[in-house]
C-alpha cells in the first residue's frame, strides 16, 4: 500500500471529522472520503447545559459543510452495509465505495423504541424531555421552570450511552433550579440507574455520593425505565435482576434513551456481540481486518464514550492507520483516557479523568474530585472553543 491509498471514513461526527482533519494534516496527498448524510454537526457535550437552561442550542450547531476539512470528498449518503471481504461500503442510494483503509465512526443510535411510550411522551408531554436529541433538548428549560413541585425523575438506561455522566448532570442542574425557584422543599428528586452506584470510578463516586446525601437525592440502583405512560403520568421501572416491575408517578421527567450500535455495523461481520466495531483496545485496529480502524462511540473500546476520549483516540488511530498504509507495524497505544466534566451545580464541575480499569489520569495538580468553578469555566466556555477551533481542525 501507499499514501495514495483510498481512505474511507463512515461518519461525520466528532470522531470522523477529527480523524479526517488529522489525516490530511499528516499528508495532504491522502485521498479521504467521508460518508454521512447529515446536514448539521452538533457539539453534543453542551446539550446538558442547553436542556438545563444554562446555554443556547445555537452555540452547539454548525452546518456539516462548515466543519468538513478542506480536501475531503463528502459523500452525502446513508451507509447500508459494509463488505469487509470485498473492502467496500454500500450506500442506500445503491453506490459501492471501495477502500484501502476504512475508519468506522458513525457514532451510536438512540433506541427510543426500547422504552414503550417514550416517543409519545416526548412529543406530547411538556414535562418530559431528553438532552440526548436535538429534537427534544430545548424542551428542558420550560419543563424545569414550569415545575412547581412533586416527583422529578432522571433516568439512566440499561445500555451503553454517550457521556455516562449526562443522565446525572441534568439532575444536579435541575435540583439547583428547584432551590432557586423555591420549590425544592415541595420536590422529590429521583435518580434511576441499572448500576450499583452513582458513578463507576471510586474516587469520583465517593465525592458524588456526598452530594447525593447532602441534597437528599433518592437513588434507585439496579433498575431501569421500560415504559412511559404520559396520559397517566407514570413510568414503569424494572429491576434488572428480578425483572419485577413497578410504576411511579412523575411530575417532571428526563429520560436518557437506550443507545445501540447501528444495524449496518452490527450486521457487517466486523462487530462484537454487542454490535460495536471489534478493535484492539490499544491500537484501534480491527482484530481481524487490519485495514479497518474505529474510534468514538461505534468502537468496542472499553472506556466511556465521550468527545474527550476521541481527542486522545484520533491521533493514535491516524498514526497507526498511516503506518499500516506504509506496511509498517502499528505502535502508538491508547490507554483508555476519557473525561467527564460532571456538572454538579450552575457553576461547579467535578472533572473526572480516567482510563482503562478506572485508572486516574488527571490533568491538573489538584484534587479534581472537588467541585470547582474553574472547571465549570473550562466546561462551559473553553471546551466548545477547543472543539470547533482546535479538535475539528486536527490541532488539539
Amino acid at each position: 500500500m501507499s499514501l495514495n491509498s483510498n481512505i474511507v471514513i463512515i461518519g461525520g461526527g466528532t470522531a470522523g471529522i477529527t480523524i479526517a482533519a488529522r489525516l490530511l494534516k499528516a499528508n495532504k496527498s491522502l485521498k479521504v472520503k467521508i460518508i454521512d448524510p447529515a446536514q448539521r454537526h452538533y457539539y453534543q457535550p453542551l446539550w446538558t447545559l442547553v436542556g438545563g437552561g444554562l446555554a443556547k442550542f445555537e452555540e452547539t450547531d454548525r452546518s456539516m459543510q462548515e466543519v468538513m476539512p478542506a480536501g475531503v470528498e463528502w459523500i452525502q449518503e446513508k451507509v447500508s452495509r459494509i463488505d469487509p471481504e470485498a473492502k467496500a461500503v454500500h450506500t442506500e442510494a445503491g453506490n459501492e465505495i471501495s477502500y484501502d483503509a476504512l475508519v468506522v465512526a458513525p457514532g451510536i443510535r438512540l433506541a427510543f423504541e426500547e422504552v414503550e411510550g417514550l416517543t409519545e411522551a416526548l412529543d406530547n408531554d411538556d414535562r418530559v424531555w431528553t438532552n440526548y436529541s436535538p429534537k427534544y433538548v430545548n424542551k428542558g428549560t420550560k419543563a424545569i421552570q414550569s415545575f412547581k413541585g412533586g416527583a422529578a425523575f432522571f433516568t439512566f438506561p440499561q445500555s451503553p450511552v454517550k457521556c455516562g455522566g449526562g443522565p446525572q448532570k441534568i439532575m444536579w442542574i435541575t435540583e439547583q433550579w428547584l432551590v432557586k425557584n423555591k420549590v425544592r422543599d415541595a420536590s422529590n428528586v429521583n435518580f434511576i440507574a441499572p448500576g450499583g452506584a452513582i458513578f463507576g470510578v471510586p474516587k469520583y463516586r465517593d465525592a458524588l455520593q456526598v452530594l447525593v446525601e447532602e441534597r437528599n437525592i433518592q437513588t434507585h440502583f439496579g433498575q431501569h425505565v421500560v415504559a412511559v405512560d404520559h396520559e397517566n403520568s407514570e413510568i414503569t421501572v424494572e429491576n434488572v435482576e428480578t425483572k419485577e416491575r413497578t410504576t411511579q408517578k412523575y411530575d417532571l421527567l428526563h429520560v436518557t434513551p437506550p443507545q445501540r450500535a447501528f444495524n449496518f455495523v452490527k450486521e457487517s461481520g466486523i462487530a462484537n456481540d454487542a454490535g460495536f466495531v471489534d478493535v484492539n483496545r490499544e491500537t484501534l485496529q480491527h482484530i481481524k481486518y487490519p485495514e479497518i480502524f474505529s474510534a468514538g462511540d461505534a468502537s468496542s473500546l472499553p472506556t466511556a464514550k465521550t468527545g474527550a476520549a476521541v481527542r486522545k483516540q484520533a491521533p493514535i488511530l491516524v498514526e497507526n492507520l498511516i503506518a499500516h498504509l506504509k506496511n509498517q507495524s502499528v505502535k502508538p497505544k491508547y490507554d483508555g483516557y476519557t473525561s467527564c466534566p460532571l456538572v454538579v451545580s450552575h457553576n461547579q464541575v467535578i472533572l473526572a479523568e480516567f482510563g482503562y480499569d478506572g485508572a486516574i489520569l488527571e490533568t491538573f495538580p489538584f484534587n479534581q474530585a472537588k467541585p470547582r468553578k474553574t472547571m465549570y469555566f473550562l466546561k462551559r466556555t473553553m471546551l466548545p472553543k477547543i472543539y470547533f477551533s482546535g479538535m475539528l481542525k486536527g490541532r488539539m
